[in-house]
């Protein structure tokens, strides 16, 4: 009986199983108060606002969370007969570090949305790193890239025509197509 490949699967195995308890031991001593004091010391720094809170209510399921908050949204939806108006609140985002059932590390994009107001995006999947690959420099750049899909959201607007599916009404432009006339 020639077993010689699975041999080698039953290693990859056990070192994969064997990674999954050194990374999830590395989350709990290194990565995750590592994540947390560079979030902070970027916080600091830039006197962004943001909260950084960790979550550990699932073991070997931690999370990191750099949050920008919630604030009221300038909407308020009016209750009809009456001079009542219900604010509609905004949670303006998050960057979110997730430990994953095999210790590596996935990185988030929780974008703003308006309770009561349209559907929120899915958050987006930046990237899944091992322990060791977290580093500061890692750690700034997604918060860069976290900021610049932010400010993207926040500063909406149809500058860019390509990205609409049809035409806006106005100044040169028309509903009628040639075949219309």
């Amino acid at each position: 009986m020639e077993i010689g490949t699975l041999k080698g699967r039953v290693t990859k195995y056990k070192k994969i199983l064997k990674n999954t308890k050194d990374y999830r031991k590395a989350w709990i001593k290194e990565v995750k108060p590592f994540i947390k004091d560079t979030l902070e010391k970027i916080n600091d720094e830039t006197k962004l606002g943001a909260t950084i809170t960790c979550q550990d209510n699932m073991e070997n399921l931690g999370v990191v969370i750099f949050s920008l908050g919630k604030d009221y949204s300038g909407i308020a939806e009016k209750i009809e007969g009456s001079d009542t108006k219900k604010n509609m609140i905004k949670s303006n985002g998050s960057l979110v570090y997730q430990e994953l059932f095999n210790g590596k590390i996935m990185i988030m994009f929780i974008y703003p949305f308006i309770e009561g107001y349209g559907q929120p995006q899915p958050p987006k999947s930046v990237e899944i790193l091992r322990p060791h690959e977290v580093t500061e420099p890692f750690i700034i750049r997604h918060v860069e890239d976290f900021l610049k899909e932010i400010i993207e959201w926040e500063d909406y607007d149809d500058d860019e025509q390509e990205k609409l599916p049809f035409n806006t009404i106005g100044f040169q432009n028309s509903l009628l197509t040639d075949d219309d006339d």
